[in-house]
Parts: structure tokens; sequence; C-alpha cells
């Protein structure tokens, strides 16, 4: 239960990013409300984990998460630059997400 938790705080941290990006400056009602509801849920979600886990792990790994997710669907959705340094950059990224994740298992 504590994984998924920590997995879905992280899937809310790339909705409030993409939420966020959305907004333009917190101006538009819509994305603002999406990004202050997931916002909030993935700080819960992360609050749950970190009953069980260590904040160090929980952190790297919520983060790393957020930011790979956010990062792909930034290229896929927002037409962002998916260059091959960015790619491997994005992969080594979730390499140590995935390494770190094993250290606590």
């Amino acid at each position: 239960m504590v994984w998924i938790s920590l997995f879905s705080a992280a899937a809310l941290e790339v909705v409030w990013a993409l939420a966020l990006k959305r907004s333009d400056g917190l101006s538009q009602l819509g994305p603002s409300l999406v990004f202050l509801v997931a916002a909030v849920g993935s700080v819960v979600l992360l609050s749950i984990a970190l009953q069980r886990l260590p904040v160090g792990t929980a952190y790297a790994i919520w983060t790393g998460t957020g930011a790979v997710g956010t990062a792909l669907l930034g290229m896929a959705l927002l037409g962002e630059a998916a260059t091959p340094s960015r790619l491997a950059a994005i992969a080594l990224i979730a390499a140590g997400i995935v390494w770190l994740a094993l250290t606590e298992a």
C-alpha cells in the first residue's frame, strides 16, 4: 500500500505540473483548480508514504518519478524537444529511481 501511495503521489505531481503550465500563471480558473487539488492530493499521499518509508527515499522517488513523467508528457503533449540527450538524461533519472526503490524493497 505504501508504494501505491507514493507512486500515486508522483502521478498527481505530474498532473499538477502540467496544470500549472496550462494555468498561464494561475490566471486560468480551470487549470488553476486542477493544480490546487492535485498538489494537495500529491502531498497528502506523500505524507502517507512517509509513515513507512525513509524521507530521503520517498522524497527522491516522488520528485524523480514526477520529473520523469512531466518531462515525457511535456514532450508528448506540449511539443517539448525530445532530443537524444534529454531522453538519455530522463532514462538515467528513471534508472536511479528504480535502483533506489529496490534498495528499500
